[in-house]
């Protein structure tokens, strides 16, 4: 087996070597944050340059999100066979040249193409970075704040994506936002080497490829489907979808139980506090994912904030879950880490109930509720994910970060889908009366508050402005629906996590034996 350069035993504690490393590491983590949302500004300059149709526009923004999410298990667990640092400088250095492509694509199905590719290198990434954190910090009380501060750059990335986007749109190019992979890239390739030990288990045997095939089948129908269902509502192919996807699960779960070297060992799931701890993470993404979504919609669509201006409002929650990913750790040394996480958690159910009664003109009000909500997940995003990664062994830890990555892109997902359609649909009821004040546009107008806005010459002026009341009550419902959704996450955290000791507390007792 492959040694780390710092040993991963005992209670031996990181040193500044180390944290310069998670230094190192924060830079991919955020690189991955800011390519989920850069997007979200540069696609009207990106649509105007290359022209792509209403399709292929889609697959543009969830081709990168797709492909991260089907290959997550499998790039994870690869890098507990090959070497978790040397999967990450391969993935790092394939971002970057994909990068470099989908920066100067022609035609809008090669930039489908680059995306795609992106994805497949973003997913060596997470599990890559976040198992690396396990080898490096073996001090339990460490790695949980170096777990949070790996979670918070994430979400950094994701709130700084369209303050980047649109600086660099402004500037030069939509191409501009690509790049910014190429820097990132050579300083996370240039220090690998002296910062970053490696890991590798040499008693893993070999890719079983039908496991690869069968995971796929399962992840990508199930966020299609969702996806499908956000857009197009319940139907014969989003029900097509799910069932391949839940008969290709169950083949791919009693193929795990059959192989003695998985792809993804199953029997981590009969530990409690992992599953417990994957569900409070599924619940809590599916409440952010949706949230965040209305939210910038809300600060530009409502408030009438350009893209830039709203990514600024974006900084205070930001900074909000950088607290909560830093401090709940350390709070956890002393209080059980359930505990803490049922806190924050009953604290972002205000924020959700903000959300529930705000009006138009309230930016401030949404954007607090917001750092609320960010609060909680930062708490979870932390706690959680370090419950999943220390209960594996080391040689499993790229294989269980993958777990906890996937089922957090599948709560964002799911959450922007269910909560997306419970807004549209609720707009919808309130806009079709209306809309018939204008036949003509009669379809834009009760469709979506973008498009209301688009034809905002052509109806009322008081159309215009209803359409935004009926987007705010979209808003306002699926929130209370997410912050139902936070309720059973923090009962589970209160009853089913109660039983995790505070951090370290389990290594001072074995010391203490010995």
């Amino acid at each position: 087996m492959l040694q780390n350069d710092v040993a991963p035993a005992g209670r031996s504690r990181a040193d500044a070597r180390q944290w310069a490393g998670l230094g190192l590491l924060a830079l991919p983590t955020l690189l991955l944050g800011l390519d989920v949302t850069v997007l979200y500004l540069v696609l009207p300059s990106m649509a105007a340059a290359l022209e792509p149709t209403a399709t292929q526009t889609l697959w543009i923004m969830d081709a990168y999100g797709f492909l991260i999410a089907g290959f997550l298990i499998t790039m994870g667990t690869l890098g507990d066979r090959m070497g978790r640092r040397r999967l990450l400088l391969i993935g790092m250095t394939a971002f970057a040249l994909v990068s470099l492509f989908a920066a100067f694509a022609p035609t809008a199905e090669l930039l489908i193409v680059a995306r795609a590719l992106l994805g497949i290198a973003g997913a060596t990434l997470m599990p890559s970075t976040l198992s690396l954190i396990s080898n490096m910090f073996p001090d339990v009380r460490q790695r949980a704040v170096a777990i949070g501060v790996w979670a918070t750059m994430f979400a950094l990335g994701m709130a700084a994506g369209p303050v980047v986007g649109g600086a660099l749109v402004e500037r030069f190019w939509w191409g501009a936002a690509f790049l910014i992979a190429i820097p990132i890239a050579l300083v996370v390739l240039i220090g690998a080497r002296r910062l970053l030990p490696e890991y590798a288990d040499a008693q893993a045997g070999r890719i079983d490829l039908a496991s690869v095939a069968l995971s796929l089948l399962t992840i990508l129908p199930a966020i299609y489907a969702v996806k499908h269902a956000a857009a197009s509502g319940v139907d014969v192919l989003m029900a097509t979808l799910l069932l391949a996807a839940v008969i290709a699960g169950v083949a791919f779960v009693r193929r795990q139980g059959r192989l003695a070297s998985p792809l993804l060992d199953v029997t981590l799931f009969a530990h409690r506090a992992l599953a417990s701890a994957l569900t409070v993470l599924l619940l809590g993404l599916v409440g952010v994912g949706g949230t965040m979504y209305l939210v910038t919609q809300y600060l530009q669509l409502v408030e009438g904030l350009t893209p830039f201006v709203a990514g600024l409002w974006m900084g205070p929650p930001a900074l909000a879950m950088l607290a909560a990913a830093v401090g709940a750790p350390l709070i956890a040394r002393r209080v059980r880490p359930g505990q803490v996480m049922a806190f924050t958690l009953a604290v972002s159910v205000l924020g959700y109930l903000l959300l529930a009664s705000a009006s138009p003109g309230e930016a401030g009000r949404v954007v607090a509720g917001f750092a609320l909500i960010y609060l909680g997940l930062g708490a979870i995003a932390a706690l959680g994910t370090d419950m999943v990664v220390g209960v594996a062994p080391a040689s499993k830890s790229g294989s269980a970060a993958a777990m906890s990555e996937t089922v957090q892109e599948l709560g964002v997902a799911v959450g922007i889908a269910l909560l997306g359609s419970l807004t549209t649909a609720v707009y919808s009821s309130r806009m079709e009366p209306l809309a018939a004040a204008a036949p003509e546009v009669a379809e834009r107008v009760s469709g979506s508050l973008a498009g209301a806005l688009s034809v905002a010459d052509r109806v009322p002026a008081d159309v215009v402005v209803e359409a935004q009341e009926a987007f705010t009550v979209g808003v306002n419902a699926a929130s209370a629906v997410a912050g139902a959704t936070i309720v059973v996450a923090t009962v589970l955290c209160l009853t089913v996590l109660r039983h995790v000791r505070p951090l370290g507390q389990d290594d001072e007792a074995a010391a203490t034996q010995h």
